[in-house]
């Protein structure tokens, strides 16, 4: 029931909005460039590799060593307007279309996480990622990486369709009102390096 949801949801915004993302698309075009699409390899269900799709909101702006600058430098105005209102989040209803995504369900984090997680904080790819989740709602990127991942596996534990109806709801309201968007001080939010636990305990 859930795939056939989320499929059905997503095709129908996929093609219902397309004229208003070829206009973002040229916009990305003229203010950041190509690639107008970012594309980056992202752990799903049970860890597997996919190809996670974004609309670009930054630069390629380099150093003098060839090395990329940080996020707020590279983040313009217009990608922060792009993050903000989750409008760079569009390629991913092709995702959840292709069956990588759902739409609720944990974020798909980068791939280099994956050995740093505890057994339990593991047990977030259990189910498939998602366009917004239960962390989504209740923090985002102002919350700690633990609290973030407190939040995923309860939400593995009780997901359910009523409870995925909550936080597509909810989802809009925090879009709106554009909170959690980053944490305080990171023009996004700071790598994750593993839990306290987790570098004590099974990875020594």
């Amino acid at each position: 029931m859930k795939r056939l949801f989320d499929f059905t949801v997503s095709f129908f915004l996929f093609f219902i909005f397309f004229p208003f993302f070829l206009i973002l698309a040229l916009l990305v075009r003229i203010k950041l460039g190509s690639p107008i699409i970012f594309k980056q390899q992202r752990p799903g269900l049970y860890g597997k590799p996919f190809y996670l799709y974004k609309l670009r909101t930054m630069t390629e702006e380099k150093n003098a060593k060839g090395r990329l600058m940080p996020d707020d430098i590279r983040l313009i105005p217009f990608g922060n307007f792009l993050r903000k209102y989750s409008l760079d989040e569009y390629p991913q209803l092709f995702n959840v279309m292709k069956g990588d995504l759902s739409l609720v369900g944990p974020r798909p984090l980068l791939m280099e996480y994956l050995p740093l997680y505890t057994t339990e904080q593991a047990k977030r790819h259990n189910v498939r990622p998602g366009i917004t989740g239960w962390a989504q709602i209740n923090g985002r990127n102002a919350i700690s990486w633990e609290e973030k991942f407190q939040l995923d596996v309860w939400y593995v534990t009780n997901q359910s369709f009523l409870l995925d109806m909550k936080i597509l709801f909810l989802t809009i309201f925090k879009v709106l009102k554009s909170e959690g968007i980053s944490q305080p001080g990171n023009a996004t939010t700071e790598s994750f390096t593993g839990s306290k636990s987790t570098m004590k305990g099974e990875h020594g």
